[in-house]
């Protein structure tokens, strides 16, 4: 690599917690989607990067996965390969959301960012669902957290980020091309399918079965008119197979057909499906349902809720019938308890004929 003259060239990271739209910032500052986007959090596993290539310059972004605190070893990896960008990168962007004040997770944050030397700018995405006069408080908020080098509102679903890319350019050194200018991310066009793979899972499945999935590309192949892929989506559990699969393969053929439309550009793509299942990524038992717990917990759901929900996953896997809702049966238990003994003492009731026969005769 050799540096061109007056060439600027560095490396951005950003980071935030889960869902707040930091793959959609990075398909907006490509205008090309490589980072999977869903409503779900915890989406993106891997660090990627994608790559901005401007008369003079060069800017290379690095799409982290949500940091948090982690429940289970999946997502302490998640954490710890996002947390890992902050001393090799030249800025740092920190995505928050203006819907929002700044709450444990944001605070969680930037509390990890106490000892980096590295320029922080506060992003405040979602600029267009609040009103204007509602955001002067919010960077004064956020300002008496930390001192960040910029604040810069931003909608990254709407393409408004302002003068971002400029901000960023004034604070990277002179450097290298790193990459050649039609390149937009280092990762292989595989790892790319896999990715729009998952994303159709996460839209379609619910639950915990986004979490887990792995996809892996078996086969890729191209041919004069066609691009043939066979790729396998491993789950934990047999039950998550059947789930997975749907009613006569049908979740899988729909989720199939989802990712090969999006997969396609100029050229056509053939793609084939399949499921297996494998071992959990190390967690023990007690760490799963720890996950779910604080799951369930950041939707609101009560206990009864919860339960309510087990039952409709065995019965997605198994066919039963979910288990009545014995409180509802406790609820109209004294009009059912007086029925069933007027029932017993006219000798209608089942159990009343049975002893009425058993009764030897006078």
């Amino acid at each position: 690599m050799t540096i061109e003259q007056n060439f600027k060239s560095g490396f951005i990271s950003i980071i935030g917690r889960p869902n707040v739209g930091k793959s959609t910032l990075l398909n907006t500052l490509l205008g090309e989607k490589i980072a999977i986007i869903s409503d779900k959090p915890q989406t993106t596993r891997n660090r990627i990067l994608g790559i901005v290539s401007r008369p003079g310059a060069q800017l290379v972004f690095m799409d982290t996965p949500g940091i948090h605190k982690p429940m289970h070893k999946m997502n302490e990896f998640m954490v710890k390969t996002a947390l890992a960008t902050y001393n090799e990168v030249d800025v740092i962007l920190m995505l928050v959301e203006a819907t929002e004040q700044p709450g444990g997770g944001d605070r969680y944050i930037i509390e990890t960012l106490s000892l980096v030397k590295t320029p922080v700018f506060l992003l405040i995405n979602k600029m267009d669902l609040i009103k204007k006069d509602a955001l002067l408080p919010l960077i004064q908020e956020y300002g008496r957290l930390y001192n960040f080098a910029e604040i810069i509102p931003v909608s990254a679903l709407r393409n408004d980020l302002g003068d971002l890319v400029e901000t960023i350019l004034r604070r990277l050194p002179q450097g290298p091309k790193y990459f050649p200018d039609d390149q937009l991310t280092d990762q292989p066009e595989r790892f790319i399918v896999s990715e729009i793979i998952r994303e159709k899972i996460f839209a379609l499945t619910k639950e915990e079965i986004p979490y887990s999935t792995a996809v892996v590309i078996e086969e890729m192949k191209e041919e004069p008119d066609i691009t043939r892929i066979i790729a396998v989506i491993y789950v934990e559990r047999d039950s998550q197979k059947g789930i997975l699969i749907g009613k006569g393969g049908g979740m899988l053929k729909k989720i199939g057909t989802l990712a090969r439309l999006a997969a396609m550009r100029q050229r056509g793509v053939r793609l084939s499906v399949t499921g297996g299942n494998h071992d959990r990524w190390g967690d023990p038992p007690e760490a799963r349902r720890a996950d779910r717990r604080a799951r369930a917990a950041d939707r609101g759901d009560s206990p009864g809720d919860q339960a309510r929900r087990r039952a409709r996953r065995r019965h997605d896997a198994t066919g039963r019938r979910p288990p009545r809702d014995r409180g509802r049966d406790r609820r109209a238990g004294s009009s059912g308890a007086r029925r069933g003994t007027r029932r017993a003492m006219s000798g209608r009731h089942p159990s009343a004929r049975a002893a009425t026969q058993a009764m030897p005769p006078r």
